[in-house]
């Protein structure tokens, strides 16, 4: 067996995952595209599903970690859609805080499904016991991103 240098394997590891991430990413636009809602779109009704109350433009532009012009035309294309409505706040009539409709609920059921098919096809692969010890790595490696 070859002995190579940690910053080489610690390269190969990141190839691996970005690897594995592009597979991820193209296997939810495909099963999203039957539903007309792209992944980006997804991970926005998730978030407000998520939220305790609904939240603001600005709540969901750092949830998402992306600009705010960038929730507004989530939010835009979603409304069009009737899966999500924006809401002024009981409080402070200047808020407005975007909701999920009973479209969107629904949306969202069908959207976890294809999830989760994505997900069985992608670890098919795994036992199950590799599955948990992969989640528990991953599980340390996102415990560390949010310990910074």
């Amino acid at each position: 067996m070859v002995h190579r240098p940690s910053a080489e394997r610690a390269s190969d590891l990141a190839d691996q995952l970005l690897h594995l991430t592009k597979r991820i990413n193209h296997a939810h636009r495909e099963n999203f595209a039957p539903l007309g809602v792209t992944p980006a779109q997804g991970r926005l009704l998730r978030t407000v599903a998520h939220c305790p109350q609904p939240p603001r433009m600005a709540d969901l532009a750092a949830r998402l970690g992306v600009v705010p012009r960038q929730v507004t035309s989530l939010v835009d294309a979603l409304e069009e859609r009737g899966l999500v409505r924006r809401a002024p706040d009981a409080t402070n009539r200047r808020v407005i805080r975007i909701e999920l409709t009973e479209g969107g609920s629904t949306a969202l059921t069908a959207l976890r499904r294809a999830r989760r098919s994505a997900a069985e096809e992608l670890l098919a692969p795994l036992t199950a016991a590799q599955r948990d010890e992969l989640s528990r790595l991953l599980a340390l490696l996102d415990a560390d991103r949010c310990g910074h």
